[in-house]
């Protein structure tokens, strides 16, 4: 079974195992049709192999990029433009996609980097309170019920022969806190290298981009 095939049952088989908090959404795109057909041209394209990658793990998915593709970190103008697959998603750009291109692109471009390398989360769903992103630490109830789901998510990716050495953790902060504490715990990696995250960076250090572009290509032995 080629890494695409496991991708795509993968996704489209997550389903949020617990009662959310009050006043939190999911934001569950694969269940779209739509979506799926975007994630199957977009896997099938890049995966379809039985080669292994190195995991970069992420928050979740928001509103603007995952929350829509349901392709970590690529927004609908990113996955037509940069990803060649034509879609009906409205073009509105999302920063981190934005900023993760233009790493991929520094890199060799999509076809190279996603020969290397596979995008997740911590949480492969997203979340919504009040209509605003919501990430998976900031909610304290969220927080204590998602651990066995994300266990769950993380194993299952593992199993299809990812590269347990090394993964990069993408956000400094609390996910990668989060991670290393639940790392420690279960043993999943051998070593986790934290990347700031792209939205820290196109909102605060926008001057700085390309330091920050360098840096991951650096850590991520692309350079």
């Amino acid at each position: 079974m080629f890494l695409s095939d496991r991708i795509l049952s993968f996704l489209f088989q997550l389903r949020i195992p617990f009662r959310l908090p009050r006043g939190v959404d999911v934001l569950d795109a694969h269940k779209d049709p739509v979506v799926q057909e975007a994630c199957t041209a977009f896997y099938r394209k890049f995966y379809a192999d039985q080669g292994s990658r190195t995991l970069l793990l992420g928050i979740n998915p928001g509103r603007f990029g995952g929350g829509v593709s349901g392709i970590p970190f690529t927004d609908p103008i990113r996955l037509q433009a940069d990803c060649g697959i034509p879609n009906p998603f409205v073009k509105k750009q999302e920063l981190s996609s934005v900023f993760i291109y233009e790493m991929i692109a520094a890199a060799g471009g999509p076809r190279d980097f996603y020969s290397r390398f596979y995008i997740s989360s911590m949480s492969p769903l997203g979340f919504v309170e009040q209509g605003k992103n919501l990430n998976y630490y900031d909610h304290a109830l969220l927080l204590r019920r998602i651990r066995p789901f994300i266990i769950s998510c993380l194993r299952d990716q593992l199993s299809w022969g990812l590269n347990t050495a090394t993964c990069f953790c993408i956000g400094e902060g609390e996910n990668h806190r989060y991670l290393s504490a639940l790392n420690k715990e279960l043993g999943f990696f051998k070593e986790i290298v934290a990347l700031p995250h792209p939205r820290f960076v196109m909102q605060y250090r926008l001057r700085s981009k390309q330091e920050y572009i360098d840096l991951y290509l650096g850590r991520l032995g692309l350079k």
